[in-house]
């Protein structure tokens, strides 16, 4: 039965290209924001549109109209929410059922893991993290990047050390990549080995 390894982690701390480490190692991905994007082009929109009228253009999504529309009103969120995260969540199963017979492990990318109750859908949490002051010059050297901006982003995350105390694995991205790919082999090998299905992982350098 495949293992389903949870990976997240707060802006600028190197999520992504962990995450196309575990790719090219050839570990199946499902990567949550990606099925979003697809769904706000395919069955969201008109959901979404009878919810939100004037945020759908030419059957997609505005996704800038979208979040003027839910911008400081948790109550619209939670009406957006109420209508992705079920089909984010049919997505993932099908993701799972097609590599169930293909690949020992399976790696869910969810952003917000833990703050939305994923990791109970998962047999362990990999967190990628990094130190701070690598994680606020990487955030800022982004094009139209503002303090407001993130720190916007940095209240709607779970700090990162809360994840990291929570979490079986961590990769530090702040070392380079050869050591982040060194980190991930090194997981991979611990799952290779596992004993059974939500044992008690303690991994964390």
């Amino acid at each position: 039965m495949t293992f389903v390894l949870g990976l997240t982690g707060s802006i600028g701390m190197g999520k992504s290209a962990t995450v196309d480490l575990f790719r090219r190692l050839g570990v199946p991905v499902h990567d949550a924001d990606a099925t979003v994007h697809r769904l706000y082009r395919g069955r969201a929109a008109p959901l979404i549109d009878k919810s939100f009228p004037g945020t759908v253009t030419d059957g997609a999504v505005d996704r800038a109209r979208l979040g003027a529309a839910v911008l400081g009103n948790p109550d619209r969120m939670k009406q957006l929410e109420a209508i992705v995260h079920p089909l984010v969540r049919e997505e993932e199963e099908a993701f799972l059922k097609r590599v169930s017979a293909l690949s020992p492990v399976a790696v869910l990318d969810i952003p917000l893991l833990f703050e939305t109750g994923g990791e109970t859908r998962c047999d362990a949490v990999l967190v990628v993290t990094a130190p701070a002051s690598v994680q606020r010059a990487r955030v800022m050297a982004r094009p139209g990047m503002t303090e407001e901006k993130f720190r916007a982003i940095l209240a709607k995350q779970m700090r990162d050390a809360d994840k990291r105390a929570r979490a079986h694995f961590l990769v530090d991205t702040s070392r380079g990549f050869l050591s982040a790919e060194a980190q991930v082999r090194s997981i991979l090998a611990c799952l290779a080995g596992r004993p059974g299905r939500r044992s008690h992982f303690l991994m964390k350098s």
